[in-house]
């Protein structure tokens, strides 16, 4: 591919990006001047929210060469297909069917495909209005501001390197599962001396990290390609498992227990709450789809390509893990499956069945592999973009305009992943969302929301008073958290309270959104592609994502809390000034932000 072709344009704004930043770090008498106007930029810049136009154009440009637009929806559907469907499935399924749903889990997937949908569209009517590598760090910045966008964006990024760095190690397992040995033993090196956790050194998984980041770094469409072929044998290995699982299983197994006297029958054996339990649970093998939006500036077409893709995706994987449930239940009663290997150990049982659990082990490598793959091209767009928003240094915005892609936040990152995969034993589950991705979802869904009802003064908007639509966020947001602590913390007994407080909870969510509804009119409709059913499905999308976040334990707050401290104090001393100095260039050089046609996006 002739990517040079596609791409090339001037660079017209190399000054810019050499200079932004310059003023406040040029000596350390500068950077003395710029702390001590601290509280003054923070008032100008932690609220500045950029318009949708300057974010395609003017903030776009600090990268140099334009990323190749030459995807279209099966590479986005492949890219959806390779995130999502990782090794974790073959965790997360034995646990929520063995401890929460038991055979229900199959309705437990549907639940948890239908909320996957619902924050789907959200991304996706950020994505078409706005096709640029950001994802929610671009649709924060244009609707909350500069700070809100930077401490979501700083949360994914070192989410995304800290869990990428552990699928790496886990790669090492699962191959060595494949290939019949114990891998961690025999692959990895026990280096003397070393604190527990640090001391097995994994140069596999390094291998692993190297060789993906070269990849991403020479082509997206090449790269996609890749992951096209490793899906669609993975996909194979999952379909062989339900096909396995259907022949050899028995239907009985959907209602009987292992041992009736301790455990009770029935395919939902723990009623409804045990299914939405296990919703929670298994929601965890959805996320992945979100690094699909990431692409939206390389694709060809994104009025078209961006929602089949993205929501095309997430259907395809609610059928397939559906599947795999049923599958399962098949297999085993219930209260006999393995929570932490639950296909292997069904076959491992079975008398000639042994190297199913090979085969499954293979599986799960290829899995490891796609996902690890489009885990590390989102990455290193939200990086390229934080850095051409002036946040971050501009080095990590550069595109390059041989290959069209981030190289340098490709590489950046892939090199800090894979020095944390050398040494430390991460003790992070496959695809094992964290509280950060969580949030991230959250406040997208209630950006849609204020958006459409506040609009953003781009396309000739009229920006209307934004107090009505945070009033109604905050109220509907407070309204889930109380229906969640019920759900989390109240007693079953006492004579069905916990059941009406949950009742009286929905009623007041379901009034909210209708008051909300008739009475504030919408700003701005989206020219292209918007969410349906405006404000019920983002609300819908806001009220699950803080139930799920209150399924979390305490470790995950406290990991977010410390990302979020060390997030707050890097912009308080560098990007807050190196955003000021950006700004104040950017104006000195131009002062349009109006919304320019890429000649190679189609609509």
């Amino acid at each position: 591919m002739n990517k040079a072709a596609l791409v090339s344009e001037p660079d017209c704004t190399a000054g810019v990006v050499a200079g932004a930043g310059a003023g406040s770090f040029s000596s350390l008498r500068a950077y003395g001047r710029a702390l001590a106007q601290t509280p003054r930029r923070l008032a100008r810049r932690a609220c500045a929210a950029t318009a949708p136009g300057e974010e395609l154009s003017r903030v776009r440009a600090r990268s140099g060469a334009r990323m190749a637009r030459a995807l279209r929806w099966p590479d986005l559907v492949g890219l959806g297909l390779g995130g999502m469907v990782g090794a974790g499935v073959f965790v997360t399924t034995g646990r929520a069917t063995r401890l929460c749903a038991g055979p229900g889990v199959v309705v437990s997937y549907a639940i948890a495909g239908l909320c996957a949908l619902l924050s789907a569209f959200c991304y996706t009517e950020f994505a078409v209005d706005m096709p640029v590598a950001g994802g929610a760090f671009s649709y924060l910045r244009v609707t909350f501001g500069e700070f809100a966008a930077f401490l979501t964006g700083a949360n994914l990024i070192m989410e995304y390197v800290f869990s990428n760095a552990a699928v790496a190690r886990s790669f090492t397992a699962y191959l060595g599962t494949a290939a019949g040995v114990d891998a961690p033993g025999k692959w990895r090196i026990a280096v003397p001396g070393l604190p527990e956790g640090f001391d097995q050194v994994d140069l596999v998984a390094v291998g692993v990290i190297l060789l993906v980041s070269v990849c991403i770094c020479y082509s997206t469409k090449e790269s996609s390609l890749v992951n096209m072929v490793l899906t669609a044998v993975h996909v194979a290995f999952i379909l062989f498992i339900i096909v396995m699982g259907f022949v050899h299983g028995d239907a009985r197994n959907l209602t009987r227990p292992a041992d009736p006297s301790r455990h009770p029958g029935g395919f939902f054996p723990h009623g409804a709450g045990g299914v939405f339990d296990g919703a929670a649970m298994v929601y965890l093998s959805y996320i992945g789809y979100d690094a699909v939006s990431t692409m939206a500036e390389e694709v060809e077409r994104p009025s078209r390509d961006i929602p089949v893709g993205v929501s095309g995706s997430v259907v395809v994987v609610t059928a397939l893990y559906c599947l795999m449930a049923a599958s399962m239940s098949m297999l085993l009663p219930y209260d006999a499956i393995d929570p932490e290997a639950p296909f292997s150990g069904a076959f491992r049982g079975r008398e000639g069945w042994g190297w199913v659990s090979n085969v499954i082990g293979g599986g799960a490598s290829l899995g490891i592999l796609t996902s690890l793959m489009v885990a590390m091209l989102g990455q290193a767009r939200y990086l390229c973009v934080i850095g051409r928003s002036g946040v971050m240094p501009a080095w990590l915005a550069r595109v390059h305009p041989a290959t069209a892609t981030p190289v340098n936040a490709s590489a950046f990152l892939g090199l800090l992943t894979a020095a944390l995969a050398l040494f430390t034993d991460l003790d992070v589950l496959l695809n094992l969302v964290s509280i950060g991705t969580l949030f991230v979802f959250y406040m997208v869904a209630n950006a849609v929301v204020y958006r459409r009802y506040v609009g953003d003064g781009d396309s000739g908007d009229s920006r209307r008073a934004a107090w009505p639509a945070l009033a109604f966020l905050v109220a509907f947001s407070l309204v889930a958290v109380c229906f969640t602590l019920v759900w989390q913390f109240a007693p079953a007994g006492g004579g069905g309270a916990k059941a009406w407080l949950l009742a009286g909870c929905g009623a007041a969510a379901v009034a909210t959104v209708a008051a909300f509804q008739a009475l504030v009119p919408q700003a701005r409709a989206p020219e292209l592609w918007g969410v349906p059913g405006m404000p019920w499905v983002p609300a819908a999308s806001v009220f699950l994502n803080v139930f799920l976040l209150g399924s979390l334990d305490r470790p995950s707050y406290v990991r977010f809390g410390f990302f979020s401290a060390a997030a707050v104090l890097v912009y308080v001393l560098y990007s807050v000034h190196a955003s000021f100095d950006a700004e104040e260039s950017g104006a000195a050089l131009d002062g349009g932000g109006a919304k320019v046609q890429d000649d190679g996006c189609k609509v």
